[in-house]
């Protein structure tokens, strides 16, 4: 999904039932959105289809925006109209777009662990930059590293190809670069409209990449499965704009540290309905490099929620 904003300091923290079934849904629709990536794939061309995902999803956003805010809510600045697009490029495309790819031979469950990765290069971004992380948070990211490399060693993680795990490590990179920039750029005061933009922006990149690798050549539309169709719905309803309006409204009523449990929670689901779905083989390396991961991730954020 596209990057959240920082909830306002006179926000509300609570714990009521609103909050865990809010925090429900993006556990488990968030952990989803990997098995229906995978789904969309099996028939349709990959940036192809994510474009018209994030593009759909956008207008969407947009127009709830006008609706509940007015029209007036969708402005914005050449410079925050900008941001918004180098951060859909980043985010949607660069991260999400990777993915997609990636998951034309990569299963689902693993993709989901080695995007888990994340907060460890947030961590190592914002070293490169001057700031410094708690040693225990540098541990966490240590102790992170070692479980990729037993995720992403050829001949560890089943009949994979090293090209589509290392696209889903650069998918991860990217989607912190566009993270970290998106904290520290002029984007638009509704934080709605901002991602409704980067979707925008972020899908028509998608299409435009989509055209130059020629995924139009022979494009047969009717050979689309129902099961695509159905999960490309998923994403774009479900996935982008149930799942970040939940996460969004979390980021302003619940203590951070319990939302922050989202970005190792997604990595289990998604493996779980990997395996269930579509009997995606769970070898010992994989459960063994993805419990690191989940386990580094779990400290990074725990330590960072307290700093």
């Amino acid at each position: 999904m596209v990057t959240p904003p920082a909830p306002p300091a006179s926000a509300v923290r609570r714990t009521d039932g609103a909050v865990w079934t809010a925090l429900a849904l993006v556990y488990v629709v968030w952990g989803s959105t990997y098995l229906g990536i995978r789904i969309v794939v099996q028939t349709m061309p990959p940036f192809l289809s994510a474009g018209a995902r994030f593009i759909t999803a956008g207008l969407v956003l947009a127009g709830i925006v006008a609706w509940r805010y007015g029209p007036a809510a969708l402005r914005a600045t050449r410079a925050q109209a900008g941001s918004a697009v180098l951060v859909g490029l980043l985010l949607v495309l660069g991260g999400n777009g990777l993915v997609v790819l990636a998951e034309t031979s990569v299963p689902s469950g693993l993709a989901a662990l080695l995007v888990a990765a994340v907060p460890m290069w947030v961590v190592v971004l914002r070293a490169a930059t001057g700031d410094r992380p708690p040693l225990r948070t540098l541990a966490g990211v240590l102790v992170g590293l070692a479980g990729l490399a037993v995720l992403t060693s050829p001949g560890l993680s089943g009949e994979v190809h090293l090209g589509g795990l290392l696209l889903v490590v650069g998918a991860s990179v990217l989607w912190s670069l566009g993270s970290f920039s998106a904290s520290r750029l002029d984007l638009p005061a509704n934080p709605f409209t901002g991602s409704a933009y980067q979707m925008l922006a972020g899908g028509a990149g998608g299409v435009v990449v989509g055209l130059l690798r020629g995924e139009q050549r022979g494009l047969d539309v009717g050979a689309f499965s129902t099961a695509s169709w159905v999960a490309l719905g998923y994403l774009v309803l479900i996935g982008s704009v149930v799942g970040f309006t939940a996460y969004a409204w979390l980021l302003q009523s619940a203590p951070l540290s319990l939302v922050a449990t989202y970005a190792y929670v997604n990595p289990v689901v998604a493996v779980a309905l990997g395996a269930l779905v579509l009997d995606e083989a769970l070898t010992l390396p994989i459960v063994v490099g993805g419990a690191v991961v989940v386990a580094a991730v779990g400290v990074i954020v725990s330590t960072e929620r307290r700093t």
